[in-house]
């Protein structure tokens, strides 16, 4: 065993001690700024400890959904695992799971609690509604689900 394989191995494990890390993120904090790697060492390292459950990516992406649903749409979260590196089948996973955990906690009751948060009034212009509408859409929500927030339907 190398040195440097030995000096990956702490560090991902002292990583891993403080939160969860997708293997991507994983492996671009431990190769660092270095240009001339041992890409199949590091690969090694990481394969032993997604194999002793130190590192997944499917407990990463439950994580990151719990962390950061109540604020974001189902887009927006895709599409920051997706920017992560995490497989499209782990986050559709989770997002399942997410919402099989928390039936109540829906796209369209996330979507009017992250709008009340901000403002206090259904639009009254245009404008408003324009900038109402990025606000949400900014935030992976479904354009139908902000149409039906902004108009003041979203009691159905």
């Amino acid at each position: 065993m190398t040195e440097a394989v030995a000096a990956w191995r702490r560090k991902a494990v002292d990583l891993l001690a403080r939160r969860e890390y997708s293997r991507a993120e994983l492996a671009r904090k431990l190769a660092g700024r270095e240009a001339d790697i041992d890409r199949a060492a590091l690969d090694a390292v990481l394969d032993e400890l997604a194999a002793c459950g130190w590192q997944s990516d499917a407990r990463f992406a439950q994580m990151w959904i719990q962390a950061h649903a109540a604020r974001h749409g189902a887009q927006r979260l895709r599409q920051d695992l997706r920017q992560r590196g995490v497989a499209t089948a782990d986050i559709d996973a989770a997002l399942a799971e997410h919402q099989a955990a928390e039936p109540e906690q829906d796209e369209l009751s996330r979507a009017r609690a992250a709008w009340a948060r901000k403002f206090t009034a259904l639009p009254a212009n245009r404008e408003d509604y324009a900038r109402q509408y990025r606000f949400l859409a900014s935030r992976g929500f479904a354009s139908s689900v902000v149409s039906k927030v902004l108009s003041g339907r979203d009691r159905d």
